[in-house]
């Protein structure tokens, strides 16, 4: 099913909030936003940029703004989405249609593009990753093979600390060896440790 199938198919679902979703629809085709179809959600961009959503739910209904959180939300009504884990996006929930007050929502959503056009968005931080010294075992198969420890050497810092870790988290020596045992090859063959679920 293509990306518009998808976007019908969830504003023709027979659902409690059919009608609903259906004028944040309308309030929002108003804009210069593009419609797409994104995580199981009509999605709306600003050149190909996450600007807002459309979601509903079993009890309530709404939109979620990418990166609310610079909204001035002079009604106090924006929620964080997952307190704790979002950063940025802000949902904005509503319970019946007759909560609606499409000037409202569309001043949300000019603000959220006025936003996006001035690059106005929360970049993720990544999260220091600790470095994992290479295990006394490899260190050892590396001293017998020079072929190998390079090979070893031409993986990106990432897949070495798998390896590394796949290692050093097991407990008994045992394991640690079949694992050890496991891993040899891939290394000579230039395979990571999780390259067939990439």
């Amino acid at each position: 099913m293509d990306k518009a199938a998808k976007i019908e198919a969830y504003f023709e679902e027979e659902h409690e909030f059919k009608k609903a979703i259906g004028t944040l629809r309308e309030i929002i085709l108003k804009t210069p936003l593009e419609e797409t179809f994104k995580w199981m959600f009509p999605t709306y961009t600003l050149q190909n940029k996450n600007v807002l959503a459309i979601c509903k739910f079993k009890n309530h209904f709404g939109i979620w703004f990418f990166n609310g959180v610079f909204l001035t939300d002079p009604l106090n009504v924006l929620e964080n989405a997952q307190e704790g884990k979002t950063k940025a996006m802000r949902h904005w929930k509503f319970s019946n249609e007759y909560d609606i007050d499409p000037n409202q929502v569309m001043a949300y959503v000019n603000e959220a593009i006025i936003n996006q056009k001035n690059n106005r968005v929360l970049t993720p931080t990544k999260k220091s990753t600790k470095h994992i010294e290479t295990p006394e075992l490899l260190m050892e198969a590396f001293k017998k093979n020079a072929k190998l420890k390079k090979a070893y050497q031409n993986f990106s810092e990432y897949k070495r600390k798998e390896f590394n870790e796949y290692i050093s988290t097991a407990k008994q020596e045992k394991t640690k060896l079949k694992r050890l045992e496991k891993i040899l090859p891939m290394i000579e063959d230039g395979i990571g440790l999780n390259d067939k679920y990439r």
